[in-house]
Protein backbone atom coordinates (compact mmCIF):
# COMPACT_ATOMS: atom_id res chain seq x y z
CA UNK A 1 0.00 0.00 0.00
CA UNK A 2 2.64 2.64 0.75
CA UNK A 3 4.57 1.39 -2.45
CA UNK A 4 1.51 2.52 -4.47
CA UNK A 5 1.28 5.85 -2.76
CA UNK A 6 4.95 6.38 -3.32
CA UNK A 7 4.70 5.80 -7.39
CA UNK A 8 1.21 8.10 -7.68
CA UNK A 9 3.43 10.58 -5.85
CA UNK A 10 6.23 10.34 -8.05
CA UNK A 11 3.72 10.52 -11.31
CA UNK A 12 2.35 13.34 -10.44
CA UNK A 13 5.88 15.15 -9.80
CA UNK A 14 6.88 13.67 -13.07
CA UNK A 15 4.26 15.02 -15.26
CA UNK A 16 3.90 18.61 -13.49
CA UNK A 17 7.50 19.04 -14.34
CA UNK A 18 6.92 17.82 -17.99
CA UNK A 19 4.13 20.55 -18.18
CA UNK A 20 6.34 22.92 -16.98
CA UNK A 21 9.25 22.14 -19.26
CA UNK A 22 9.77 24.09 -22.40
CA UNK A 23 10.19 22.72 -25.07
CA UNK A 24 13.60 22.40 -26.69
CA UNK A 25 12.73 23.42 -30.66
CA UNK A 26 10.81 26.48 -30.99
CA UNK A 27 8.80 27.65 -34.07
CA UNK A 28 9.81 31.78 -35.16
CA UNK A 29 7.08 33.52 -35.81
CA UNK A 30 7.03 36.65 -38.54
CA UNK A 31 5.31 40.17 -37.92
CA UNK A 32 5.65 42.50 -41.21
CA UNK A 33 4.15 44.88 -39.15
CA UNK A 34 6.44 44.71 -36.55
CA UNK A 35 9.79 44.95 -39.53
CA UNK A 36 8.17 47.96 -41.31
CA UNK A 37 7.88 49.75 -37.72
CA UNK A 38 11.23 49.15 -37.32
CA UNK A 39 12.67 50.15 -41.17
CA UNK A 40 10.36 53.44 -40.18
CA UNK A 41 12.25 53.90 -36.79
CA UNK A 42 15.65 53.60 -38.28
CA UNK A 43 14.91 55.99 -41.48
CA UNK A 44 13.52 58.71 -38.90
CA UNK A 45 16.80 57.94 -37.04
CA UNK A 46 19.19 58.55 -39.87
CA UNK A 47 16.91 61.94 -41.19
CA UNK A 48 17.81 63.45 -37.76
CA UNK A 49 21.53 62.82 -37.55
CA UNK A 50 21.39 64.24 -40.82
CA UNK A 51 19.74 67.23 -39.87
CA UNK A 52 21.85 67.28 -37.43
CA UNK A 53 24.71 67.36 -38.91
CA UNK A 54 23.83 70.48 -41.79
CA UNK A 55 22.49 72.63 -38.89
CA UNK A 56 26.25 72.02 -37.21
CA UNK A 57 27.81 72.88 -40.86
CA UNK A 58 25.57 76.20 -40.79
CA UNK A 59 26.76 76.74 -37.49
CA UNK A 60 30.69 76.29 -38.53
CA UNK A 61 29.78 78.48 -41.60
CA UNK A 62 28.19 81.06 -39.85
CA UNK A 63 31.39 81.46 -37.17
CA UNK A 64 33.74 81.39 -40.30
CA UNK A 65 31.44 84.28 -41.57
CA UNK A 66 31.15 86.01 -38.47
CA UNK A 67 35.24 85.52 -38.37
CA UNK A 68 35.61 87.44 -41.51
CA UNK A 69 33.42 90.00 -40.53
CA UNK A 70 35.30 90.72 -37.20
CA UNK A 71 38.81 90.32 -39.09
CA UNK A 72 40.29 94.05 -38.78
CA UNK A 73 41.95 95.40 -41.24
CA UNK A 74 45.89 95.63 -41.77
CA UNK A 75 45.99 99.20 -43.00
CA UNK A 76 45.58 102.25 -41.94
CA UNK A 77 46.80 106.34 -43.38
CA UNK A 78 45.87 108.10 -39.99
CA UNK A 79 49.49 108.52 -39.58
CA UNK A 80 50.24 109.74 -43.52
CA UNK A 81 47.17 112.00 -43.09
CA UNK A 82 48.13 113.62 -39.95
CA UNK A 83 51.88 113.96 -41.31
CA UNK A 84 50.40 116.24 -44.97
CA UNK A 85 48.10 118.52 -42.47
CA UNK A 86 51.13 119.14 -39.64
CA UNK A 87 52.87 120.51 -43.10
CA UNK A 88 50.16 122.86 -43.48
CA UNK A 89 49.79 123.85 -39.64
CA UNK A 90 53.44 124.40 -39.71
CA UNK A 91 53.10 126.89 -42.32
CA UNK A 92 50.35 129.02 -40.36
CA UNK A 93 52.73 128.57 -37.36
CA UNK A 94 56.00 130.14 -39.19
CA UNK A 95 53.15 132.73 -40.91
CA UNK A 96 55.63 136.29 -39.99
CA UNK A 97 53.81 140.06 -39.35
CA UNK A 98 50.63 139.97 -37.80
CA UNK A 99 50.13 136.74 -35.17
CA UNK A 100 47.29 134.31 -35.99
CA UNK A 101 46.27 135.27 -32.29
CA UNK A 102 43.19 137.59 -31.55
CA UNK A 103 44.36 139.38 -28.89
CA UNK A 104 47.58 139.96 -30.10
CA UNK A 105 45.87 141.09 -33.33
CA UNK A 106 43.64 143.43 -31.79
CA UNK A 107 46.51 145.39 -30.61
CA UNK A 108 48.65 145.54 -33.38
CA UNK A 109 45.76 146.76 -35.47
CA UNK A 110 44.93 149.18 -33.30
CA UNK A 111 48.40 150.81 -33.31
CA UNK A 112 49.36 149.67 -36.74
CA UNK A 113 45.97 150.57 -38.78
CA UNK A 114 44.32 153.30 -36.80
CA UNK A 115 40.79 155.02 -37.77
CA UNK A 116 42.61 158.09 -36.64
CA UNK A 117 46.26 159.38 -36.38
CA UNK A 118 46.38 161.19 -32.77
CA UNK A 119 48.74 164.36 -33.22
CA UNK A 120 51.10 163.26 -31.09
CA UNK A 121 52.13 160.82 -33.61
CA UNK A 122 55.56 162.10 -35.05
CA UNK A 123 55.79 161.79 -38.90
CA UNK A 124 58.91 159.48 -38.78
CA UNK A 125 56.28 157.00 -36.42
CA UNK A 126 53.57 157.30 -39.17
CA UNK A 127 56.56 156.63 -41.85
CA UNK A 128 57.35 153.60 -39.79
CA UNK A 129 54.38 152.15 -39.36
CA UNK A 130 53.17 152.34 -42.89
CA UNK A 131 56.81 150.08 -44.06
CA UNK A 132 55.19 147.65 -41.48
CA UNK A 133 51.86 147.53 -42.79
CA UNK A 134 53.48 146.98 -45.98
CA UNK A 135 55.45 144.08 -44.75
CA UNK A 136 52.75 142.66 -42.94
CA UNK A 137 50.75 142.33 -46.24
CA UNK A 138 54.22 141.18 -47.91
CA UNK A 139 54.18 138.51 -45.66
CA UNK A 140 50.60 137.35 -45.98
CA UNK A 141 50.98 137.00 -49.96
CA UNK A 142 53.71 134.50 -49.15
CA UNK A 143 52.41 132.53 -46.41
CA UNK A 144 49.52 132.49 -48.56
CA UNK A 145 52.03 130.98 -51.78
CA UNK A 146 53.62 128.69 -49.38
CA UNK A 147 50.37 127.32 -48.53
CA UNK A 148 49.68 126.55 -52.26
CA UNK A 149 52.96 125.06 -52.91
CA UNK A 150 52.32 122.97 -49.91
CA UNK A 151 48.74 121.86 -50.60
CA UNK A 152 50.25 120.99 -54.51
CA UNK A 153 52.32 118.36 -52.94
CA UNK A 154 49.99 116.76 -50.66
CA UNK A 155 47.65 116.61 -53.64
CA UNK A 156 50.04 113.70 -54.59
CA UNK A 157 50.11 112.10 -51.57
CA UNK A 158 46.93 112.04 -51.61
CA UNK A 159 46.42 110.28 -54.57
CA UNK A 160 48.29 107.84 -53.39
CA UNK A 161 46.24 107.56 -50.27
CA UNK A 162 43.22 106.96 -51.95
CA UNK A 163 44.45 104.77 -54.23
CA UNK A 164 45.33 102.05 -51.81
CA UNK A 165 42.15 103.09 -49.72
CA UNK A 166 40.32 102.01 -52.53
CA UNK A 167 41.96 98.56 -53.20
CA UNK A 168 42.23 97.63 -49.60
CA UNK A 169 38.27 98.41 -50.38
CA UNK A 170 37.87 95.99 -52.90
CA UNK A 171 39.31 93.43 -51.37
CA UNK A 172 38.00 93.30 -47.98
CA UNK A 173 36.59 90.10 -46.51
CA UNK A 174 34.71 91.26 -43.76
CA UNK A 175 32.14 94.02 -42.69
CA UNK A 176 34.43 95.76 -40.24
CA UNK A 177 37.28 95.47 -43.02
CA UNK A 178 34.76 97.36 -45.07
CA UNK A 179 33.52 99.66 -42.15
CA UNK A 180 37.32 100.85 -41.66
CA UNK A 181 38.29 101.30 -45.02
CA UNK A 182 35.20 103.85 -45.45
CA UNK A 183 35.89 105.51 -42.29
CA UNK A 184 39.56 106.06 -44.00
CA UNK A 185 38.31 107.06 -46.76
CA UNK A 186 36.30 109.76 -44.88
CA UNK A 187 38.64 110.65 -42.78
CA UNK A 188 41.02 111.43 -45.90
CA UNK A 189 38.03 113.69 -47.54
CA UNK A 190 37.96 115.34 -43.81
CA UNK A 191 41.24 115.95 -44.25
CA UNK A 192 41.67 117.39 -47.57
CA UNK A 193 38.57 120.54 -46.35
CA UNK A 194 40.90 121.13 -43.19
CA UNK A 195 43.31 121.89 -46.05
CA UNK A 196 41.34 123.90 -48.22
CA UNK A 197 39.84 125.69 -45.57
CA UNK A 198 43.67 126.68 -43.95
CA UNK A 199 44.66 127.28 -47.73
CA UNK A 200 41.19 129.89 -47.89
CA UNK A 201 42.17 131.41 -44.78
CA UNK A 202 45.77 132.40 -45.61
CA UNK A 203 44.23 133.75 -49.16
CA UNK A 204 41.84 135.94 -47.94
CA UNK A 205 44.52 136.68 -44.96
CA UNK A 206 46.58 138.37 -47.74
CA UNK A 207 43.83 140.34 -49.19
CA UNK A 208 42.40 141.72 -45.87
CA UNK A 209 45.82 142.61 -44.81
CA UNK A 210 46.05 144.62 -48.14
CA UNK A 211 42.92 146.37 -47.83
CA UNK A 212 43.60 147.66 -44.41
CA UNK A 213 47.48 149.08 -45.44
CA UNK A 214 44.68 151.03 -47.78
CA UNK A 215 42.51 152.26 -45.37
CA UNK A 216 45.54 153.18 -43.37
CA UNK A 217 47.52 154.93 -46.50
CA UNK A 218 44.45 157.16 -47.10
CA UNK A 219 44.32 157.82 -43.26
CA UNK A 220 47.78 158.40 -42.88
CA UNK A 221 47.72 160.75 -46.20
CA UNK A 222 44.70 162.97 -44.73
CA UNK A 223 46.76 163.40 -41.39
CA UNK A 224 50.05 164.44 -43.46
CA UNK A 225 48.16 166.79 -45.39
CA UNK A 226 46.02 168.23 -42.51
CA UNK A 227 49.44 168.56 -40.55
CA UNK A 228 50.83 170.37 -43.82
CA UNK A 229 47.79 172.93 -43.90
CA UNK A 230 48.31 173.80 -40.01
CA UNK A 231 45.19 175.64 -39.10
CA UNK A 232 43.56 176.18 -42.73
CA UNK A 233 45.18 179.81 -42.69
CA UNK A 234 47.85 179.33 -46.05
CA UNK A 235 51.68 180.02 -45.31
CA UNK A 236 52.66 183.78 -46.79
CA UNK A 237 56.51 183.96 -47.49
CA UNK A 238 57.84 186.68 -46.50
CA UNK A 239 59.94 189.40 -48.45
CA UNK A 240 63.70 188.83 -48.13
CA UNK A 241 65.78 192.56 -48.35
CA UNK A 242 68.76 191.52 -49.91
CA UNK A 243 70.57 194.89 -49.38
CA UNK A 244 70.49 194.55 -45.45
CA UNK A 245 72.07 190.86 -45.49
Amino acid sequence: MKLHVILRTLFAVLAASLMLARPALAITVFDPTNLLQNKLTAIRTLEQINNQIKQLQNEGQMLRNQSRNLASLDFNIVNRLRFTLANTDRLIAEARGLAYNVQTMDANLARLYPQQYAAAISGDQMHRDAQERWQNTLNGVHTAMRMQTQVSRNLAQDQSALTDLVRQSQSATGALQVVQATNQLLALQAKQAIQAQQLQLTQERAVSLELARQAAATERGREVTRRFLGNGTPYTPRPVNFYNR
